[in-house]
């Protein structure tokens, strides 16, 4: 079954835009488009999409868009839709705001094509989507502000190869994957399938979980020693 897709953005040209974008592709069908919050939930009730991508020019009604359609999916027959977020300049309170309301997903406005069709599908899997510029705040969090690294390695780190913890360390650090393909002079391919391979060994669901586990098991504070 291709993957539904509900647009509720407030700017004509990028909403068809992303429609233009993603109803071309074999695996996703976009069931509607609206530049109104109310509009969505009705919409959404109507559809059932499996995501609904967010672009509105304040946090705010973005919030309450997601807690909306939160709630008229508690309980139901059909899960509610996964939401994710297009903004620009975020910061830290609005990530914060919107991961606990349950976003799914923050993209910027200026995302490429191949970021948007990835974060949907990854997003529609139960998958959290983060861009770069988020995973840079969230590195900050932990050099900053976040939990105190151990100073001794945690025991699940010794399942890891030592390519594993190299590429672990580099996306700790913030590094996207074609970054990291290029910092260890391999494919971008070998990168991906490292990572799926430390989350199936550590029992991680996304890029956020792996940076969080990288600081908490203590690989960052390694680095910072050598």
């Amino acid at each position: 079954m291709p993957i539904k897709v509900l647009i509720c953005d407030q700017l004509p040209l990028m909403r068809e835009g992303l429609h233009t974008l993603l109803d071309a592709l074999p695996d996703i069908d976009v069931v509607a488009t609206t530049d109104s919050s109310m509009q969505t939930v009705v919409l959404a009730r109507t559809h059932r999409p499996d995501v609904v991508l967010i672009g509105l020019a304040d946090v705010e009604p973005s919030l309450d868009l997601i807690r909306r359609l939160r709630a008229d999916g508690a309980g139901g027959p059909v899960a509610p839709p996964h939401a994710v977020v297009f903004h620009s300049g975020y910061t830290d309170e609005m990530v914060q705001d919107l991961l606990h309301v349950g976003a799914k997903g923050l993209v910027s406005r200026d995302a490429t094509s191949d970021e948007v069709i990835a974060a949907t599908r990854a997003v529609a899997r139960g998958r959290t989507v983060l861009g770069p510029e988020i995973v840079d705040r969230l590195v900050h969090w932990f050099r900053e502000r976040g939990a105190t690294p151990r100073t001794a390695v945690r025991p699940e780190v010794g399942a890891l190869t030592r390519r594993e913890r190299e590429v672990l360390t580099y996306i700790g650090r913030g590094m996207s994957i074609e970054d990291v393909a290029g910092e260890l002079y391999i494919g971008i391919s070998t990168v991906r399938t490292h990572l799926h391979r430390i989350r199936h060994k550590l029992d991680l669901k996304d890029r956020a979980q792996l940076v969080a586990f990288a600081y908490q098991a203590g690989l960052m504070s390694e680095v910072a020693a050598a």
